[in-house]
């Protein structure tokens, strides 16, 4: 079976590679180098016919990740699909499905159906939850149950997993010999740091890492390699536990990249403002300049209720050094589940970073998304900033022409336009 890497390798472009260069206004050729270097990846399972291909990586516009998925303590299948219509509707670009409450399958299925965007999962969640839930205890898990629900979410369409490969016996002994202040906030890399610690046995994610690419390959569902050692909180931001793991990402990415299989890597987490950019270029650096997903990063541990800010801020820095996939952070992170208001919260946070960084790196459709705004703002075309507003949901009660209630009739543009426009008499 062959993938989007393979195929570019062999210069052969796929209806994929015409529709992103298309979209993200790049040559075919860039497209095709790009995609066979494994800098860029191209997000749709071989067995979706209808999900709109995404690309992620070097050169393509930053992309925004919504994270859903019902919870035994709240919410249903109900309240995820409604959450779906907010994710379309806000403007993210591919939604991950984090469920661990009853019926992760049908969930899954149903959410798959709901959308044409791209959708993630994590298997480690449904196959840990369900060791958890029948044996009370995480070591039961074994290697082919762990695989079996991997292959089952490819067979049902999922785009991308996010697997804790990098989380191994030698990266979990650092941990505890350096100590941290948060220990592990990685639900996956958890889960699997005490499945080493409880059993003594390698990670089965990377002892078995080849059967893992040779599973994927045949549904060209993309590698993300999660971060279980991100840091979570800044104290902890860039020790040698993070660093151990993400050199083993890259070894991984190499062995993906060689095996036909695109891979991208994911990063922090809670990162103190001035390292960010060095750990973005570090990360970048030891994993080959794979594709970066990054959550956040959050840039103080303070300001619960209100973390899509403090992820904004530290996603648009980490994005114009370089970072290429934000996973949005809502209102409710640290506190809860979110609701579908936290939600859209969270992708309009995260897109004005996206956006943010994009303009600063030069992307041409960003600068023009800009200059438009400021020309429909000079002609207080109230229309024309609504078509290019991220939250195209604010213009409301202001007609055509007129200025805001803010200044009325002593608005500047207003003025200005009465005396230096170019049908007033003897001006200009």
């Amino acid at each position: 079976m062959t993938t989007q890497i393979i195929e570019a390798k062999n210069r052969r472009l796929t209806p994929e590679m015409e529709a992103v260069a298309l979209k993200e206004g790049v040559s075919k050729e860039e497209i095709l180098d790009k995609v066979a270097s494994g800098r860029v990846v191209i997000l749709k399972n071989n067995r979706r016919a209808d999900v709109i291909p995404t690309a992620v990586g070097e050169g393509m516009t930053v992309k925004i990740n919504a994270n859903i998925g019902t919870s035994m303590e709240r919410s249903g299948l109900a309240e995820e699909l409604d959450k779906v219509k907010v994710i379309e509707s806000a403007g993210a670009d591919v939604l991950m499905d984090l469920s661990t409450g009853d019926n992760i399958d049908e969930t899954r299925k149903a959410i798959i159906s709901a959308t044409k965007l791209p959708i993630g999962t994590v298997p480690m969640y449904q196959a840990g939850k369900e060791a958890i839930d029948i044996y009370n205890d995480i070591s039961k898990l074994s290697k082919d149950k762990l695989f079996s629900d991997i292959e089952k979410q490819c067979k049902d369409g999922i785009d991308f997993i996010t697997v804790h490969c990098g989380v191994t016996k030698f990266v979990v002994d650092q941990l505890e010999k350096q100590g941290r202040v948060t220990d592990i906030v990685s639900r996956g890399g958890s889960m699997l740091a005490c499945w080493i610690k409880a059993t003594g046995r390698e990670n089965p994610l990377y002892e078995y890492y080849d059967e893992l690419l040779e599973l994927v390959r045949e549904y060209d569902c993309t590698l993300s390699l999660g971060d279980g050692l991100r840091p979570g909180c800044t104290a902890d931001a860039g020790d040698r536990a993070q660093v151990a793991e993400t050199m083993v990402l890259g070894e991984l990415v190499k062995r993906a990249r060689e095996a036909g299989v695109q891979t991208m890597v994911e990063g922090p987490g809670h990162v103190p403002l001035n390292k960010i950019p060095a750990m973005i270029e570090t990360i970048k650096v030891l994993t080959d300049y794979a594709p970066l997903y990054v959550l956040g990063p959050l840039v103080t541990d303070i300001a619960p209720g209100y973390d899509h800010i403090t992820a904004a801020i530290g996603g648009t820095l980490a994005a114009y050094h370089g970072a290429d996939f934000l996973c949005y952070v809502t209102p409710a992170e640290h506190i809860g589940l979110p609701d579908v208001k936290q939600v859209r919260e969270g992708i309009i946070s995260s897109k004005i970073a996206a956006h943010a960084a994009d303009l600063a790196r030069g992307n041409k459709k960003a600068y023009e998304m800009d200059y438009n705004m400021s020309v429909a703002r000079k002609t207080l075309d109230w229309e024309g900033q609504k078509k290019y507003a991220i939250d195209k949901c604010v213009f409301h009660n202001v007609a055509d022409g007129k200025p805001c209630t803010m200044c009325g009739k002593y608005c500047s543009m207003k003025i200005f336009n009465e005396y230096f426009s170019k049908d007033a008499a003897g001006m200009i």
